[in-house]
């Protein structure tokens, strides 16, 4: 895109009321280019400058996914460690450079990039990436030890290490572990000792574990130090990639997932509550409910009496001013009802009410979690039932206050302490939004999101409707577990539900429009049309900040994760290597039916900018076509 077009864009986003327009794309997701495809995509990748280049001028912030390392079995960015970073976003090329000097060699780089699998189908290759990034960082890390010219390097390595101490070493010492027992999943390792080596029950273990402790560091010394090193190359190389998207005016924002990892459950086994484990009550994804397995952070360990951060809430704290450091463009909370309101269930069950589930502050009546109530009896709709959003009712301030604790003292507080403000916390309250979630968001000002692709048309005052969106929310028309919205508009023309969605469509965005009924028949059997106004919905609504995921701009038309399946076909998809080449959305068409969807008074005030978009639509119908 021109200067030119950027320019009116930028100014019509302005006029609209638009505060910030984010572009989500997750680290695997992210293109090469041509000759540099290993098989994964990264933030830190010359094909990420490309795409920072491409967006910049519009778009003014990328929403990331997690960053944490994953596990061998398992790609989802959702499952991996809270503190440590993934090594397959480590840029392989630039350790081929000078700027490394050449730590890692021209032919191994080059060898990796001809065997990807993948590398002529815009898919990650995670099995094969995952094996062969590792055999090329410890080359990297024999030669970073040797070279005479990164003797600084090593000394800002030292540096590193003694300040990610708290988190580093016994991430370190998990992949040494791992190696031991041939495996990195410790509920399969043989040694009891070595499952508990930070949980000990008595005086007796502690000495064991302090020994065991020393053996390992002493056999898996350098195994340790190559864990820290990959960390180390990551950090640096991530603020590389900051610097150069805060030159063109983006800012990266993070994702904290709600999980822990398995690394994460082993390392912090005595903070979290036994028998007890996080998931989701019965759902849209899933009717008997979302077994997740995670750990769950113990309350009593949270706070102290006096109000002051027990060791849980020490590390939770720790956790977010990391986050906030690494990211001042701020981070997003995915499924914030686990930090307020969280659902959870026996170990050993299921996540049904009927197996002893419940809400882990909300269950006054329970026989086992009623401990850790924060509401009483008497705020219990004796109509709803636990898993019912509406279950507890007439909050007092104090309650209010109780739930948002955790938001307050640790998260809004680690913020504050990095120099950012509860602004940069995006909070994803889709879905379930219990009354306590809701008090909670309301009572500190929290932007939540709003999902357009999930209204209910036949309800009018549903808060996914455009016309009830408020200012302070981030709005989009999907995310990363929703269909693209080419594919979503292609599974409903031509039925009645497309014709309820048609309505609320034409009286939300077509008041200008003389012939309603034509605009109804063809929103109900044409997909682009539809697809298209769901678009213009996210810039003619009154929300401050848009998210648009990448499928949907680029108008790719496969699903990058479908929630309750497994396999393959989730977390792989990427942008190509040509992805310039891509057909995206046509901006200027939708800024365009959004000034002209606020009424005549607002089209009339904005009508140079209309008519410099209608000549820009033109252009960029041309282009892509």
């Amino acid at each position: 895109m021109d200067k030119k077009q950027a320019k009116v864009i930028k100014s019509t986003l302005k006029a609209l009321g638009k505060k910030n327009l984010s572009l989500i794309i997750h680290g695997g997701s992210f293109p090469s280019r041509k000759g540099e495809n290993t098989g994964f995509g990264t933030p830190n990748s010359n094909g990420a400058k490309d795409l920072i280049d491409y967006i910049s001028g519009v778009f003014n912030s990328i929403q990331l996914g997690p960053s944490g390392k994953t596990k061998s079995c398992d790609s989802s960015p959702y499952t991996s460690t809270i503190f440590s970073n993934n090594p397959l976003f480590v840029d392989l090329k630039q350790l081929t450079t000078k700027d490394w000097d050449h730590i890692l060699s021209e032919e191994t780089f080059n060898k990796i990039v001809e065997e990807n699998p993948n590398k002529d189908v815009a898919k990650t290759a995670y099995a094969y990436i995952y094996k062969a990034q590792d055999i090329a960082l410890k080359e990297a890390f024999e030669n970073f030890k040797t070279s005479d010219k990164l003797k600084k390097a090593r000394k800002e390595f030292e540096v590193y290490k003694l300040e990610n101490k708290f988190w580093l070493e016994t991430d370190a010492l998990y992949s040494a572990l791992s190696i031991e027992h041939s495996n990195d999943y410790w509920p399969l390792w043989q040694n009891e000792t070595d499952k508990n080596l930070y949980d000990p029950k008595s005086y007796e273990d502690q000495a064991e574990n302090s020994h065991r402790l020393d053996e390992i560091e002493k056999k898996y010394a350098d195994e340790i130090e190559f864990y820290m090193f990959v960390q180390y190359v990551i950090s640096k190389q991530n603020d590389e990639t900051k610097h150069y998207a805060k030159s063109k005016k983006i800012k990266m924002i993070a994702d904290r997932q709600v999980a822990f990892s398995d690394r994460d459950t082993w390392a912090y086994k005595s903070m979290f509550l036994d028998g007890w484990s996080l998931g989701c009550p019965p759902d849209y994804f899933s009717k008997n409910g979302q077994a997740w397995g995670f750990p769950v952070m113990n309350p009593e360990l949270l706070f102290k009496k006096d109000g002051s951060l027990d060791k849980g809430g020490i590390l939770m704290k720790n956790l977010f001013k990391k986050m906030f450091k690494e990211n001042p463009g701020g981070v997003r909370i995915d499924h914030i009802v686990g930090l307020i309101d969280p659902w959870v269930y026996k170990s050993n069950a299921t996540p049904r009410v009927e197996d002893g589930a419940g809400r882990l502050y909300s269950s006054p009546e329970h026989s086992e979690l009623s401990k850790f109530a924060i509401p009483t009896e008497a705020n219990l709709n004796p109509d709803a039932t636990p898993d019912n959003e509406q279950r507890i009712v007439n909050l007092t301030e104090k309650q209010i206050k109780e739930y948002g604790r955790l938001i307050e003292k640790i998260v809004i507080a680690a913020a504050k302490e990095e120099g950012l403000s509860k602004n940069d916390i995006v909070c994803e309250d889709l879905g379930t939004l219990t009354n306590p979630v809701a008090a909670v968001m309301k009572k500190y000002d929290l932007l939540g999101m709003r999902l357009t692709q999930f209204v209910v048309p036949t309800m009018e005052d549903h808060p996914y409707r455009m016309k009830n969106v408020p200012k302070r929310t981030w709005m989009m028309v999907g995310t990363h577990d929703n269909q693209p919205i080419k594919r979503w508009a292609n599974s409903l023309v031509n039925t009645h539900e497309a014709y309820l969605h048609a309505k609320n469509l034409v009286e939300d965005l077509y008041s200008y429009v003389k012939n309603k009924d034509d605009v109804i028949v063809r929103l109900t059997q044409d997909a682009n049309f539809l697809a298209e106004a769901k678009m213009v919905e996210l810039f003619a609504s009154q929300a401050e900040n848009i998210q648009i995921f990448f499928t949907d701009y680029f108008n790719i038309n496969e699903t990058y994760n479908t929630p309750g399946t497994s396999g393959d076909k989730n977390w792989s998809l990427r942008l190509t290597d040509d992805f310039a080449n891509l057909t995206p959305i046509n901006l200027p068409l939708i800024l365009k039916k959004a000034i002209l969807a606020r009424g005549e008074e607002f089209a009339h005030k904005n009508h140079k900018l209309v008519e410099k978009l209608e000549e820009f639509e033109t252009l960029w119908r041309k282009s892509y076509c």
